[in-house]
């Protein structure tokens, strides 16, 4: 396994705007979301992990993942304790807890304490900003 507690992607404005789409750039550069049901389908049941899409680094495994009903997906928790950063978000009028990239600190969603069994966690996940790698 990498060592991934000093890689760190950095890239100017312009270098994400040419990598991403509009949509993408938006919502991690920008810490935008997308609408509910609107994003990539990732449907829980297929084998394989989820990076993320700025600079690929593994975030999720699909065994991890659930279906919250919620319109984004969901995941009991990251790969590893280190694949996430987590920051406090009060924007909206909101008290929320931010997921960030730990590689590249794009904006990946929020995480909520209510989700099932076994950590009570709910990894909620725009999925743009993801890509999915099928095993």
């Amino acid at each position: 396994m990498r060592d991934t507690s000093t890689l760190k992607v950095m890239k100017t404005d312009a270098e994400w705007r040419a990598q991403l789409t509009p949509d993408q750039y938006r919502i991690t550069r920008q810490n935008g979301t997308e609408r509910a049901f609107s994003g990539p389908d990732f449907e829980p049941g297929r084998h394989g992990t989820y990076h993320c899409i700025c600079c690929n680094r593994p975030l999720f495994r699909s065994k991890a993942q659930f279906d919250a009903g919620t319109g984004w997906p969901s995941f009991l928790a990251p790969m590893t304790d280190d694949a996430v950063t987590r920051h406090p978000d009060a924007s909206y009028g909101l008290t929320r807890t931010e997921i960030r990239c730990a590689d590249c600190e794009a904006h990946l969603g929020h995480v909520f304490p209510d989700g099932p069994p076994p950590t009570g966690l709910r990894y909620s996940i725009n999925g743009v900003a993801l890509s999915f790698e099928q095993e």
